[in-house]
């Protein structure tokens, strides 16, 4: 079985733990057999959360720190997260729309989560309070606790703070944390590879609890998901680029055919990032200062597949769960995963790391979310797939629409 590919791995681990699970649902789940298979998937979700915060900050300090030419810092600064962020609340709106629209997850009725209490939903008191809340007090106390929006502030400053260094400071810091970054990303591949054990437990102990009709859910929020990514990169996207470029997209996404092919085989922004320049440069007559720039804080900022992923997966969970969340509430994910989409880094299953800070910011119990999450899994390679290959066309885009704005010349050779 270690010779197949990790996602069929996993999709015959979800077979096997169906089979178990109506084994114990049929002849009870109180033995020692049960409580050991079980305890894997809890293990996985513990590795899982316990590489967020050093992903999270390594990640981003090494994105900005990137940024080599401080003349054009502010103004490519300005357009590129602008870019981002606005893309990316276009991912999350068509996530959110559509989830709370089909609601895939309505109906299905887990016994353990009967007991949720609704009244402690944590909210925001306003915007305001949100934006209060990303300047830590302290950095190591927002680390210890797991306080996401201070370690994403914290990390971005003190990225730039690094980038604007001279001399022999400025390399010890970049390749202290460049070889912490790849020492975490290597930790974390490992942890995805235990997957298939891990959902081995979690579709136990899901099947063992509640039966098959979560499945049907999962089923319809796969759907739900495809089809939000497909008018995000088919429709929201090329609308865009036209718009700011005059450009047919279609010569666009022909040039970029080979970065979007890498991007869906390898599941990985980072994997996909030389090939994503390459195409920019060679294919769309991009600039490599504007390519060097946009690019690589594109491979960690900009996640409009993950925003989308994350944002209809709360929603989903929480019709799962029966909790209707307020516009307020809904707010808070929207923020929350906007946010997180930014810290998650460019390789494969990120987005699955990441749903857990959104879930944790609405104040859900992460061991109900974990049973969820555990199906959700099941299901996440093909659609790992398909964000990344949004993630990195959105970032093709963007290095398009700041170079035209820059006065460069798309596609000189038509």
């Amino acid at each position: 079985m270690t010779k197949l590919k990790l996602h069929w791995q996993i999709f015959i681990s979800m077979i096997i733990g169906v089979g178990i699970g109506i084994y114990f649902q049929n002849f009870g789940i109180d033995n020692l057999i049960y409580s050991i298979i079980t305890s894997f998937g809890t293990i996985f979700v513990r590795l899982l959360k316990m590489i967020i915060v050093p992903l999270i900050f390594t990640s981003i300090i090494i994105g900005v720190a990137s940024i080599k030419d401080s003349s054009r810092l502010g103004r490519l600064g300005i357009k590129t997260i602008l870019y981002y962020t606005m893309t990316s609340l276009f991912a999350i709106i068509i996530g959110l729309t559509l989830t709370n629209l089909v609601q895939p997850g309505v109906g299905i009725n887990l016994g353990e989560n009967e007991g949720f209490d609704a009244s402690k939903l944590a909210t925001p008191g306003s915007p305001a309070e949100i934006l209060i809340r990303m300047i830590p007090l302290n950095p190591f106390n927002a680390a210890s606790n797991g306080d996401m929006l201070g370690i994403i502030f914290f990390a971005i400053f003190l990225g730039i703070s690094i980038s604007r260094l001279k001399g022999k400071h400025q390399s010890t810091l970049s390749n202290f944390f460049e070889a912490m970054f790849q020492a975490i990303m290597k930790m974390t591949q490992s942890i995805i590879m235990l997957a298939p054990i891990g959902v081995l437990g979690l579709i136990t102990k899901a099947v063992s609890n509640s039966g098959f009709e979560i499945f049907t859910a999962v089923g319809k929020y796969m759907a739900t998901i495809a089809l939000g990514l497909s008018i995000h990169i088919f429709i929201i996207l090329p609308i865009f680029f036209l718009i700011m470029t005059r450009i047919n997209p279609i010569k666009h996404y022909k040039g970029m055919a080979s970065a979007m092919a890498t991007a869906f085989s390898t599941s990985s922004s980072s994997a996909t990032l030389p090939v994503t320049m390459r195409c920019v440069k060679e294919n769309a007559g991009i600039s490599n200062e504007t390519t060097s720039f946009v690019l690589p804080m594109g491979a960690t900022v900009n996640m409009d597949g993950t925003a989308l992923y994350e944002c209809a997966g709360v929603i989903f969970i929480s019709q799962v769960l029966g909790i209707e969340l307020s516009l307020t509430q809904q707010f808070t994910v929207v923020i929350t995963a906007l946010l997180a989409s930014i810290g998650a880094a460019g390789i494969p299953s990120a987005g699955l790391v990441m749903i857990f800070i959104v879930t944790q910011a609405v104040g859900f119990k992460d061991e109900d979310v974990a049973l969820i999450v555990g199906t959700m899994l099941a299901v996440d390679r093909p659609l790992d797939m398909f964000r990344t290959m949004v993630n990195i066309t959105s970032d093709s885009i963007g290095a398009a629409v700041i170079a035209k704005s820059e006065g460069e010349n798309l596609y000189p050779n038509g």
